[in-house]
């Protein structure tokens, strides 16, 4: 991967600005971000902690969040100085963008960066799924092809009927690559979508009712958890399809899972969980689910990118310049 330019420090004065972290354990600064130690003065509570960390994190103007940390109100609080939160993830349910606005804190997420390798890893789970290539694969590592004879059909991709649920940015992609494929596609968002030739429709479960496959795009919030429940899921039908590369709380995961075991729903192909990184142990044995880790983001290219986009909003916040990715107050 290659690594992101490290010129002097950003301010021209020597002194290298304070910069105040916030990332779960899990998350390696120094792999995800190696240019921020050469570039600036990094405040981390998990690297230290004391007097001295208490009485800089107070001065800190400009954090970064890595990844879907949580930054609450109590978060806040403790830096009383704090202007800007730059966000490592597309998403921004960990975050509260309404407390931010309150406190006149600037936020930035990723904005596109992920967009077209997430809408890849969408198409890719839809024909695993369809198409049985990770339960071929076993298929033929277990030594079954000799034993067994043919493998079982798997069903076409072309002439399919696609619910996008959220015609973003990611979801316009997953359009246009399935749309290719030679699928029908359809949508629901949270409003009409007036320059683009696919069916609108006002709610999910009418989507579902019209659809073979439902894909989930949009974020969460208070209104999108559980969109998909039981009678969405059952509206979807038996040989129905759910992908998921939003968020693990868009499906009710329990109903779910009951209703593939039970033969009520057809498959899935999902990249994330309600609880990660726990999974529910009965989709493990599930031939007709395709499981991934949260990686639909995860390409050596999105993460130069990515690089790329945390440098410039953090110089640009120093440089009293304009944000890329900035989240609004229409978020």
């Amino acid at each position: 991967m290659a690594a992101v330019a490290s010129p002097g420090p950003p301010s021209g004065t020597g002194i290298r600005p304070l910069i105040l972290i916030n990332r779960l354990a899990r998350h390696q600064l120094s792999a995800l971000f190696p240019f921020l130690q050469t570039r600036y003065r990094i405040l981390d509570p998990i690297d230290e902690s004391g007097p001295s960390f208490a009485a800089l994190s107070k001065s800190g103007r400009v954090m970064l969040c890595v990844g879907p940390t949580p930054i609450t109100s109590d978060t806040l609080d403790r830096y009383p100085s704090l202007e800007c939160v730059v966000c490592s993830s597309a998403g921004h349910d960990h975050v509260d963008v309404a407390e931010f606005r309150r406190r006149g804190i600037r936020v930035t997420g990723a904005g596109d960066t992920f967009s077209d390798d997430v809408a890849d890893f969408a198409v890719g789970l839809l024909i695993d799924v369809l198409r049985r290539v990770s339960v071929a694969d076993r298929f033929v590592r277990s030594g079954s092809w000799p034993a067994e004879g043919n493998f079982p059909l798997g069903s076409k991709v072309g002439g399919k009927r696609v619910g996008i649920v959220g015609l973003g940015s990611i979801g316009l992609r997953v359009s246009k690559r399935l749309e290719a494929l030679g699928c029908t596609i359809a949508y629901t968002s949270k409003k009409v979508k007036p320059h683009v030739p696919f069916s609108f429709h006002p709610n999910i479960t009418d989507l579902a009712t019209a659809c073979d496959v439902l894909v989930l795009c949009c974020a969460l919030t208070q209104e999108t958890n559980h969109i998909v429940d039981k009678k969405v899921m059952l509206a979807l039908g038996k040989g129905g399809i759910v992908i998921n590369i939003g968020r693990g709380a868009l499906i009710d995961e329990k109903e779910m899972v009951d209703l593939l075991a039970r033969g009520e729903l057809g498959g899935a192909g999902l990249d994330v969980f309600e609880n990660e990184p726990n999974v529910p142990r009965e989709l493990v044995g599930l031939d007709n689910v395709v499981l991934s880790s949260h990686v639909s983001y995860a390409t050596h290219e999105a993460m130069v990118a990515l690089q790329e986009l945390v440098a410039n909003n953090i110089d640009s916040f120093f440089s009293n310049k304009a944000l890329q990715a900035e989240i609004g107050g229409n978020e």
